[in-house]
């Protein structure tokens, strides 16, 4: 039989808690020794009320510390869940070699995640800057069964081998981006996706390949667009 786990295809299903939610705040999960898990809790999140999440992928060389400022204020202020996993290596397996040991992480972290707390079904996003944005693309576009949203910045690749369902896909590319040309990324992905039947939010700026905060805040807005703002 074949092993769908190498085509990208999570194990990851919808259950209910089953142990006690954490507070607030930021917190390495303690599923692995280095390079954990890290989930932060906004304020007033209750465990039995189904709550978005987005999962958050960094960039090539990158890290949780790194990525995470570009989003942490929006889930505090959103009230959304943010899990942030980090690869193995220095960038993402899906990169290096094909689908492997990051896979079978993600879905630690998220079985970890949705033992604590209820999760919103309907608001389940990929999300990612550089590699992250590919990563996203790549196994959100496989998992189409749990992922809702697909939030892919300045994204370079897309590699799909097990296409499953229909999330809504939002792509920022940067018009200056020297690292990946928005010719062969933003657009060509773009091109691809529209054909196929993908709701698709393509937006162009004209910034280089670091993240742009005005970028990021339509990202929030395509993912939370029907969900009341907390408070």
């Amino acid at each position: 039989m074949l092993n769908l786990s190498l085509l990208g295809r999570l194990t990851f299903a919808h259950a209910a808690p089953t142990r006690p939610a954490l507070p607030p705040g930021r917190h390495d999960l303690g599923l692995f020794e280095t390079r954990d898990t890290v989930l932060i809790v906004p304020e007033g999140l209750e465990q039995a009320r189904p709550a978005p999440l987005m999962v958050l992928f960094h960039g090539g060389g990158g890290s949780a510390e790194k990525i995470l400022p570009i989003m942490r204020a929006h889930a505090e202020a959103r009230g959304f869940l943010l899990m942030v996993p980090q690869s193995l290596l220095p960038t993402w397996d899906i990169v290096i070699a094909g689908n492997g040991p990051d896979l079978e992480r993600l879905d630690l972290g998220l079985a970890e995640v949705a033992a604590r707390f209820a999760l919103d079904p309907t608001h389940f996003a990929f999300a990612g800057h550089s590699d992250g944005g590919s990563y996203s693309l790549s196994t959100g576009l496989s998992n189409g069964r749990i992922v809702t949203h697909i939030l892919a910045f300045s994204a370079g690749f897309m590699t799909v081998l097990a296409q499953e369902g229909a999330p809504r896909v939002f792509i920022a590319h940067g018009q200056n981006d020297t690292q990946t040309p928005i010719a062969t990324a933003g657009r060509a992905h773009a091109a691809k996706l529209r054909p196929a039947g993908y709701e698709l939010t393509y937006v162009e700026h004209p910034g280089p390949h670091a993240s742009q905060p005005d970028m990021v805040q339509l990202g929030v807005e395509f993912f939370l667009k029907d969900v009341a703002p907390a408070g």
